[in-house]
């Protein structure tokens, strides 16, 4: 059965409109049950969902100024990756012994094969599209419209703050000291955003690790933007070159790097989730907070803050645009139980 109740619906007498709706939330509960997964068109549109997720945390990686975490969280699938992430970590030290046993090829099968693969595919394929595409597309676009496209995301990413601050209500709630710390949170983000980008135009190797180890945290941490540390680092125009150009080599090195800093970085932050989550996520809320000061639309060259002085109007059109996409993503993953946060993995 597609359905979780038959199509002659108890409700059927009902007029038209609501039967409708009805019908669309049954289909939807079956699209989110695993038993109900075996119906081709639902596993179709489950899967095309989560490669839109995907497409989403890609672009975020291409605009200095928005992390892939922050729309992880926004999307719905933020505690999925990271859980994802790290039980591909445990199952490399199972393999070469590192998880207080023998080495067990076995165990570390096991282990990747209850990862939720039909979830990280598409959302892979997805990031990995968008990765390109935006490489090619949007940073010509940051170029020619910078004021419009920073001004789309500070609408986007000010509402999807949302997110964890809600979470904290549900592992704690909000409390003066926690207000305090949110604020601090803010305030350094605030500065940091602020520092000069750097310019390396031949970067060695062995930086090139380093800075994909740095820079891949903001895949898991809302707030912080992987393209703005590679700014700061002055390695962002080298890395979109070697994308665009297809230099195998410095993107090898970049993976590797990457692959290091997120096995390292995701197991501290998912213990942090499960152990300290109150704390974590009030700091989430304020990193986006302070991330903001990155997508403020007017800046010269140095990210220094600057009064709107032209594009006013546009401004606000794409501001409020980017604010009604996330609230409009928000309810409809409120109103179909979409939200993580609705799930008790999240302990204080």
């Amino acid at each position: 059965m597609i359905f979780s109740r038959p199509i002659a619906h108890p409700r059927a007498n009902a007029n038209d409109l609501e039967w409708l709706a009805i019908w669309f939330i049954d289909l939807h509960r079956c699209f989110l049950h695993e038993s109900q997964l075996n119906h081709y068109p639902v596993r179709v549109l489950k899967t095309l969902a989560n490669f839109i997720r995907g497409a989403l945390m890609g672009v975020a990686e291409v605009i200095p100024g928005v992390s892939g975490g922050t729309l992880a969280l926004i999307v719905g699938v933020y505690q999925t990756l990271l859980d994802a992430i790290a039980d591909a970590v445990l199952a490399f030290r199972q393999l070469i012994g590192l998880a207080g046993e023998k080495p067990s090829a076995p165990s570390a099968i096991k282990t990747l094969g209850a990862l939720p693969w039909r979830v990280l595919i598409p959302l892979a394929i997805g990031m990995g599209i968008a990765l390109v595409i935006g490489a090619r597309v949007l940073e010509p676009l940051l170029d020619e419209q910078p004021i419009a496209m920073n001004a789309l995301f500070f609408g986007l990413v000010i509402v999807g703050t949302y997110v964890p601050a809600h979470m904290v209500l549900r592992v704690g709630g909000w409390s003066p000291l926690y207000i305090l710390i949110a604020l601090i949170s803010a305030v350094v983000l605030f500065f940091l955003t602020g520092l000069p980008a750097a310019d390396v135009a031949d970067p060695s190797l062995i930086a090139v690790f380093f800075a994909a180890a740095v820079a891949i945290c903001a895949l898991v941490l809302p707030g912080v933007s992987g393209s703005f540390l590679l700014l700061t680092l002055g390695m962002y125009d080298t890395t979109i070159s070697a994308v665009n150009d297809r230099n195998f080599v410095y993107l090898g090195v970049f993976a590797l790097g990457a692959i290091v800093g997120l096995a390292v970085f995701v197991s501290i932050l998912r213990w942090l989730l499960e152990h300290k989550a109150r704390i974590t996520l009030v700091i989430i809320t304020g990193l986006m907070i302070g991330s903001l000061r990155a997508l403020w639309p007017w800046q010269d060259e140095n990210r220094g803050l600057l009064a709107p002085d032209n594009q006013v109007g546009l401004a606000i059109g794409m501001f409020v645009a980017g604010a009604v996409f996330v609230t409009v993503l928000l309810l409809v993953e409120r109103r179909f139980g979409l939200t993580e946060e609705q799930e008790d993995s999240l302990q204080s």
